[in-house]
């Protein structure tokens, strides 16, 4: 009979709970998966999984469980444990009974492929994970080549956008630039065009041209880009915006970045 997990103080339980802390994760260089979705597309990207964790009674009946049969047939650790102890790890509600230990790391910018087609999403010290993942996502979503994490940022492989990212972050490149100065001679040096969002901007962002390869570059949530990264740019513009609300959120700004931008490459 397969032995089913139900201490907390079970070695590979006590891994997971302490990557819920980033300088762990960064030590470790491992994360947490959690879902159905996400944990099938990490395997379909072939992705470095240290386990799947599975709990058999939230997880029955679900076609996942022939994913997981075949995956620990080819040689993955799989763990079951306790619905109990399983819902005491997920961050989810409603937990699906799958998670993983993957490994991974952020890329060095000089590791990104730059074709001439590409677009790119660059996140000046940004603090808001879920903005983080659903950015991901929207990335994904656009075909963007990848994103980019300028100076002192939310992590990707945070809880919070990892969920949000719904799988994404195994679609999309993830790299990062310690200060602007690195991301314009990366952007320079690879002939990659740099839009900036402002909203003290002159031109509307659905005026002005996007030819490729190409950055679309967004400041954090609250103070925006500093005005080097503006002056730095090859272009500025704003989304414009009436009412009362003094700023978009940052993940619905870029949204309409990126949708635009791939309009444009289009038409």
């Amino acid at each position: 009979m397969t032995e089913i997990i139900t201490s907390a103080a079970n070695p590979l339980v006590k891994r997971m709970r302490q990557l819920a802390d980033r300088k762990h994760r960064r030590r470790a260089g491992a994360f947490v998966v959690d879902g159905v979705q996400p944990v099938w597309r990490a395997v379909e990207a072939g992705c470095e999984i240290e386990a799947l964790v599975v709990a058999p009674e939230l997880l029955a009946g679900s076609p996942a469980m022939r994913m997981v049969a075949e995956q620990e047939a080819a040689g993955t650790r799989v763990a079951r444990i306790s619905r109990e102890l399983f819902l005491r790890l997920s961050e989810r509600d409603g937990a699906s009974g799958l998670a993983a230990v993957i490994r991974g790391r952020v890329r060095d910018l000089g590791e990104l492929t730059v074709r001439p087609d590409a677009v790119f999403v660059a996140l000046h010290e940004i603090g808001n994970p879920g903005n983080l993942g659903t950015i991901i996502r929207t990335a994904d979503a656009t075909g963007a080549a990848g994103v980019i994490l300028v100076g002192d940022t939310s992590d990707p492989y945070a809880p919070s956008a990892v969920k949000a990212s719904m799988g994404s972050l195994f679609a999309v490149e993830v790299a990062h630039a310690d200060t602007l100065d690195d991301l314009f001679d990366w952007a320079a040096a690879n002939g990659v065009r740099t839009v900036a969002t402002s909203g003290g901007a002159a031109d509307d962002y659905r005026d002005i041209r996007y030819p490729t390869p190409l950055t679309v570059l967004l400041g954090s949530e609250g103070r925006g880009l500093p005005a080097d990264a503006l002056e730095h740019s090859d272009d500025r513009i704003k989304i414009p915006m009436v009412g009362t609300a003094e700023s978009l959120n940052l993940a619905v700004a870029c949204a309409l970045m990126l949708y635009e931008v791939r309009r444009f490459g289009l038409r």
